[in-house]
């Protein structure tokens, strides 16, 4: 078994800030019907002037795709962002006795309480290698592992969305397990686009 770290990372293409302000500017003067900028100073501008009026459905046209590393209990919270795309490590189909099972753990925990929690991960995935061998699928043997167990998310919404998912899943009231990968992806979206995230 081994204990894993939750961890975010924005994919390639990345977020190409110049193209997305760009683009949210063409969309946002169609709307007034003006002349776009070839100042990058003044689309930022606009760009932010649009945010602070609640003109956000011109940010659905923009949009960059996370990969998440978290526990199972973090992604059932995820895919419940219904615009969202998501593609997740499948149960179904990855059989942990190819390879070793990974696990979250919270932070916070005292040692005795890791350790403890380690004996009932190892009992379960003893349980999940027992089944595979007397012939159960998978799918089936999953149903014996743990919420914590590691899994990977890749979630793709627009900006809209983004700002919303992030208001939601960075409050002080959201999991903290759900906090411990939302915050910092909010701050780095802060310093990389501060027009769009800046007031979250």
């Amino acid at each position: 078994m081994n204990i894993v770290e939750q961890s975010f990372e924005i994919l390639p293409p990345g977020i190409n800030v110049t193209q997305f302000y760009s683009t949210i500017e063409n969309a946002g003067r169609t709307c007034y019907k003006s002349e776009s900028s070839t100042d990058f100073k003044k689309c930022r501008e606009f760009v932010k002037m649009l945010v602070e009026k609640g003109h956000e459905s011109v940010l659905e046209h923009c949009s960059f795709s996370v990969r998440f590393i978290v526990d199972r209990g973090v992604s059932h919270e995820m895919v419940r962002h219904r615009l969202c795309a998501f593609s997740q490590e499948s149960t179904r189909y990855v059989n942990y006795g190819k390879k070793p099972m990974s696990i979250v753990h919270p932070k916070g925990l005292s040692d005795i309480q890791r350790i403890r929690r380690e004996m009932h991960y190892d009992d379960c995935y003893r349980i999940y290698l027992t089944e595979l061998k007397e012939g159960i699928t998978p799918q089936i043997a999953r149903g014996v592992l743990p919420t914590a167990l590691k899994t990977e998310i890749v979630t793709t919404a627009n900006l809209r969305q983004w700002r919303h998912m992030l208001r939601l899943r960075t409050s002080t009231v959201a999991h903290p397990q759900m906090r411990e990968v939302m915050v910092p992806l909010l701050e780095q979206l802060k310093n990389e686009m501060p027009e769009v995230f800046g007031d979250i």
